[in-house]
């Protein structure tokens, strides 16, 4: 029987997300010899198809934009509701601005404050409009040499002419430059980078969002020599007595031992993906996500044994958003999540299977998958469907039909999106009583020529006029449905991150029932949400990912076990 082979490091790291990547940048800056493993062919998690936003008050960039550390901790307290512990909101709130001042002048990882991004929930104490949201600038991809091919590409759905990776900025640009000389410069610089790109990648190198924000972390990693091993499964934690010590893992086939000095870091996205803990904690009429697919709660059961605990999960045991499926011509199965392009457009609006209106458009995507679920029959499906009159679709878009309608006639050809002259043929087609569904568009166009949802309050907050059209006033997220063809599109609710973990401190230690488990860390969705079950703005995962991954490596630093206690 062949021995295991051994390899020895400081820190090992499970989990190549945005989180597990910065544990292992934070750590590498303070001289720590670090191993990043990864499960999957691809670097990057879910981190990589996500928008990349960071929710992380107290920065410089949130002071420029006339933030208060007091209304950051204001807002934190009301929308969290108490369900995390008020230690970690401190250390959150106090740790953000380091952690990104390290990540700009020690690693070289840039970023920017979003102009305008309002915290979802706007009607609570202390929420803002501008500061709190960071992102990366793109990133070139060509920088990364040979492992630009091992970064997980983005959502297929989310990229145009053959894998062209395109922002909110790039696409309002794409839309008007026939009618901006700007907008048709930064358009034809797209283009001609794109044709470039194409003779020699399988896909363009210019990275936006989570592509964006992992590129230019795996560049900080390489530019200091950590490697990061793919196709590598954890299999189990070691430990000498109640400390642990290493991982045991399969790599290409063969079984190895890796040990870790200091620490083992569970970064690996939680448990969305494992099929026990999934059928467990989620609802059973949530069957899709947009995420990676690789949250398989890799080194979870181990911790439990060790006595590790799990946070409590009042609300949801995980952050939702209304998602539409498609079979790809691959065979592959398309789901778009239904974050900002569609759902709170002028124009539209959301039924349930009985052509009745119950939520409001505008919400949060977390919020609205809330909805979903409760108003679904006990033991049925959390579905909807989004209405759009001629209009919204060739403005905004529908779920895979972009804007300009581009791609209609296929998804209405295939079945995905549903075309009808009139209200009452569209609701034959969705199978919806027609009276009533004629009824509630009628309610609705009412209340959009008076510029007042009075029945669900849409548009009524910065965030929800946010998701909307500035052209149209006097709300920006209301017009009503008038000329057809009408087109509905079904909409069902999607997983697209765990807010259930470990519990942890401060530090990111995981607490055992008699305090931290030595040698024990965990970070990103694989760490109780210091949101407990609520989502309050965009970025409230990879925002607490970083700045914990920052609080985790200070704890690793010797004789500095509370990561508040650093000057």
């Amino acid at each position: 029987m062949n021995t295991p082979q051994a390899h020895e490091h400081d820190v090992i790291v499970v989990g190549s997300g945005a989180a597990g990547l910065a544990t292992a940048l934070f750590a590498a800056l303070d001289g720590l010899d670090v191993l990043v493993l990864e499960q999957s062919l691809w670097i990057g998690g879910t981190s990589a198809l996500s928008a990349g936003a960071m929710w992380i008050p107290n920065t410089l960039h949130g002071a420029a934009a006339g933030d208060t550390p007091e209304r950051a901790a204001a807002y934190l307290a009301a929308a969290t509701q108490g369900e995390s512990p008020t230690a970690l909101r401190e250390a959150f709130l106090r740790l953000g601005a380091d952690a990104v001042q390290r990540l700009e002048s020690e690693a070289g990882v840039p970023l920017r404050a979003f102009a305008h991004h309002p915290d979802y929930l706007g009607d609570l104490p202390g929420a803002s409009t501008a500061g709190r949201v960071l992102e990366c600038p793109p990133f070139d991809g060509r920088r990364l040499g040979a492992d630009f091919a091992r970064l997980r590409p983005p959502i297929p759905e989310f990229t145009v002419l053959g894998g062209m990776m395109v922002d909110r900025t790039d696409i309002g640009h794409l839309l008007a430059m026939g009618r901006s000389w700007a907008s048709l410069r930064h358009a034809a610089g797209l283009l001609a980078r794109h044709a470039a790109d194409r003779l020699r990648h399988p896909r363009g190198t210019r990275l936006v969002m989570g592509n964006a924000l992992v590129g230019w972390l795996l560049h900080a990693l390489r530019e200091r020599g950590v490697p990061v091993w793919t196709r590598s499964a954890a299999l189990g934690l070691l430990h000498d007595g109640d400390r642990v010590c290493g991982v045991r893992l399969q790599r290409d086939g063969t079984t190895l031992i890796c040990r870790a000095r200091r620490a083992v870091v569970m970064a690996g996205g939680g448990f969305n993906d494992h099929p026990d803990w999934r059928a467990r904690w989620l609802p059973p009429a949530v069957r899709h996500s947009p995420r990676a697919g690789t949250s398989q709660g890799a080194l979870l059961t181990d911790a439990l044994r060790l006595g590790a605990r799990l946070g409590d999960a009042p609300s949801s045991s995980a952050c939702w958003a209304p998602v539409s499926v498609h079979p790809r011509r691959d065979g592959s199965t398309a789901v778009f999540p239904h974050f900002v392009l569609d759902r709170a457009k002028p124009g539209t609006l959301v039924v349930d299977p009985q052509g009745r209106r119950f939520l409001d458009e505008s919400s949060s995507y977390h919020r609205f998958g809330e909805a979903m679920l409760a108003h679904a029959p006990a033991g049925g499906e959390a579905a909807a469907w989004l209405l759009a009159d001629r209009e919204a679709v060739q403005r905004y878009g529908l779920g895979l039909v972009r804007p300009g309608a581009r791609g209609l006639r296929r998804y209405v050809r295939e079945g995905h999106v549903l075309r009808a002259r009139t209200l009452p043929e569209l609701a034959r087609a969705m199978g919806v009583p027609a009276d009533a569904l004629v009824r509630s568009v009628a309610r609705f166009n009412a209340l959009a020529d008076a510029g007042l949802d009075s029945d669900h309050g849409r548009g009524r907050t910065p965030y929800q006029r946010h998701l909307g059209d500035p052209a149209v006033v006097p709300n920006p997220s209301l017009r009503a449905l008038r000329e057809g063809p009408f087109h509905a599109l079904r909409l069902q609710v999607g997983d697209i991150a765990g807010s259930r973990g470990l519990l942890t401190d401060a530090a990111a230690r995981v607490l055992g029932p008699d305090g931290p488990i030595p040698g024990l860390h965990a970070v990103g969705n694989d760490m109780q949400s210091v949101m407990g079950s609520h989502y309050p703005g965009p970025g409230i995962n990879l925002g607490p990912a970083i700045v914990f991954a920052h609080a985790a490596a200070l704890a690793l630093r010797r004789g500095t076990p509370d990561p508040l206690e650093t000057p």
